[in-house]
């Protein structure tokens, strides 16, 4: 069975892949306009979405690496034989990143958004979630998996200029292609807090944008500007007054940057 894939316009193909939690519905009306330029695709990760039944039990082995998000990488890789542009958002910028390091050949360039390498706190890498507060949100997701998914959504945009508009938004958004598989949610949940590819970034030499919103609580800029200072062919656009989801809050400022990258 292959990923559920929404597809719009013609051109370059630029792939696009959410966050935890969300489906390939949520990118709002930014796909539209950049239909007008590429071949937009918008790919469902299992949970909330179309894409159930996926088969996570092929489990690869590297070290630093968690294995869902390796065999994750490697399916997607198997639909999409490439090359083309990968936009991930948060979770979506991790296996971006990995993609882009096991199959160079696939990922022409990267747009990576509130991303960062490791979404949960070292003794090294103190921007980010700390690990007992991941743990609470995964056992509470168990218990009451709903009301935790909208907690969730809160905190993706909270200090945003239109915090109460995009959190009713995304609360529309949440649950418009069905319940969530929560077997994938909870390995989504698995990918973050195993997942570090800091030491992977100067492997991923295909040119970058690195998009922020500089009032991200989740990822926080400093994590982005880590990214686009780590890979050798990256650069930063920090949007004032955004937070974790730029392309619904500023929506022509997004893909202003974006169309701009990828006719350098």
């Amino acid at each position: 069975m292959n990923l559920h894939v929404d597809s719009y316009g013609s051109g370059a193909p630029l792939l696009f892949i959410h966050g935890w939690g969300m489906h390939g519905g949520m990118w709002g009306g930014v796909l539209a306009q950049l239909a007008e330029h590429f071949q937009v695709m918008a790919v469902d990760l299992p949970g909330p979405g179309y894409s159930v039944g996926r088969d996570f039990s092929r489990l690869g082995g590297d070290v630093g690496i968690n294995p869902d998000l390796h065999d994750l990488v490697d399916q997607l890789a198997e639909q999409f034989t490439g090359p083309l542009t990968v936009c991930g958002w948060s979770l979506g910028g991790q296996v971006a990143l990995r993609w882009a390091v096991r199959y160079p050949q696939q990922v022409d360039r990267l747009v990576l958004v509130s991303s960062t390498p490791c979404f949960v706190q070292q003794t090294d890498w103190p921007c980010a979630l700390a690990a007992d507060t991941l743990a609470a949100f995964a056992a509470a997701l168990q218990q009451d998996y709903l009301p935790t998914l909208r907690r969730f959504l809160a905190l993706q945009v909270r200090g945003s200029e239109q915090e109460r508009e995009l959190l009713v938004t995304l609360r529309h958004s949440l649950l418009s292609r069905g319940e969530p598989d929560m077997a994938a949610l909870q390995s989504g949940l698995e990918i973050l807090r195993a997942s570090d590819l800091r030491t992977s970034l100067p492997e991923v030499r295909q040119r970058t944008l690195v998009i922020a919103g500089e009032r991200d609580t989740l990822t926080p800029l400093s994590a982005s500007r880590y990214l686009a200072a780590q890979m050798p062919n990256a650069r930063l656009v920090a949007i004032r007054g955004a937070a974790h989801p730029p392309f619904l809050s500023h929506p022509d400022i997004f893909v202003e940057q974006l169309v701009s990258f990828l006719h350098e």
